[in-house]
């Protein structure tokens, strides 16, 4: 645990290294969205080989270029799905994975290079850098499972796993959020050099779980394409749940697995889980933040958002829309958990 007492140093720099955080977030926000537009573009398994270096450069020449057209035939969504495919069609979706794939590798060095510079040079308060290098980690990992989860649809499968789809995204979003909940920590401790690093509130714990749960049933929804199952709200067709539906076994699989089960738990469990942002909300408002505002709103959007890309038949600009907000209000519920945190932490000082 941080001790206030030691925490800030004459050499440090919490300012600094909360704006660099934030920036880094930002751009965790945009290869969100980039990842969004490659899944409903299904462009993922364009590039079909992990090439950390040389796959920076992107296809040089007409010869370079059928070289990897010719790779991409060889995997079973060409077969199935775009055996019609013209090399330009082909340079289209590899263009959003190609970006994908270069935003992370530009996060990573705007994570990795800063954090040296900034070690080097005494700027990191005492008690942060296990932190920072837990994120640094975190984010490497990133990089592990987004290559795991594109092997999983390079052969037998038409696509990549909806499962492993689901860890990759969540475990950028969880990355996301614990980059803007230290920048908090480092933001009030340049204001106040004994600030101590806020706590999770057990109000915050429930909002937080109930939001996983639905950040993962947004990304179980995107992988199997449930979005398109039924373009009606609140009926799935003409009942709530539709009659008939294929079920598997055993019973606890079709809540992962079938994507009309997967729909009507992501539909539903979205109004718990802004139940428990709101209550969040209402108790960052009671400590004096303003953050319990932005939850409502973005929540209220949200639900918006949802319901617009399902009657929309999942239009990409409105899927992407839903997306670019879900990680704009986890950003913000952050935001209200630590100031409810923060408070807690004062108050236990004390």
């Amino acid at each position: 645990m941080l001790q206030p007492s030691s925490a800030f140093m004459s050499r440090a720099r919490p300012r600094a290294v909360a704006i660099w955080l934030f920036v880094v977030a930002a751009m965790i926000v945009a290869i969100v969205v980039v990842g969004g537009i490659t899944r409903l573009t299904e462009s993922g398994l364009s590039i079909t080989e992990w090439k950390p270096i040389r796959g920076i450069v992107p296809p040089i020449g007409t010869a370079q270029w059928q070289a990897e057209f010719d790779a991409y035939k060889r995997i079973p969504e060409y077969a199935a799905i775009n055996s019609a495919m013209t090399l330009d069609g082909f340079k289209t979706i590899y263009f959003w994975e190609y970006i994908h794939r270069l935003l992370a590798r530009t996060i990573g060095m705007a994570f990795a290079l800063p954090l040296l510079w900034f070690w080097v040079r005494g700027r990191i308060p005492a008690g942060y850098g296990p932190r920072l290098i837990a994120l640094l980690m975190l984010g490497g990992l990133q990089g592990v499972i987004g290559w795991w989860m594109v092997m999983s649809g390079l052969s037998v499968r038409t696509d990549v796993s909806h499962v492993r789809l689901a860890v990759h995204l969540m475990t950028a979003l969880v990355t996301l959020a614990g980059i803007v909940w230290t920048a908090l920590d480092l933001r009030a401790l340049a204001r106040d050099p004994m600030a101590v690093p806020a706590r999770l509130d057990r109000v915050a714990a429930i909002a937080f779980a109930l939001l996983f749960v639905q950040l993962v049933y947004g990304a179980f929804t995107a992988g199997l394409n449930a979005g398109y199952a039924f373009a009606s709200w609140p009926l799935m067709g003409d009942s709530l749940f539709p009659a008939g539906v294929p079920m598997t076994d055993p019973a606890w699989a079709n809540a992962v697995d079938n994507p009309i089960v997967v729909q009507f738990i992501h539909r539903w469990w979205a109004f718990a889980a802004a139940a428990g942002l709101v209550w969040l909300a209402a108790k960052a408002t009671r400590s004096g933040s303003g953050a319990g505002f932005w939850v409502v709103g973005l929540v209220t959007l949200q639900l918006f958002l949802g319901v617009a890309t399902l009657m929309t038949g999942v239009k990409i600009e409105v899927a992407e829309a839903h997306q670019a907000n879900a990680a704009l209000l986890l950003i913000a519920t952050v935001f209200a958990a630590h100031a409810v945190g923060r408070r807690r932490a004062t108050t236990l000082q004390v």
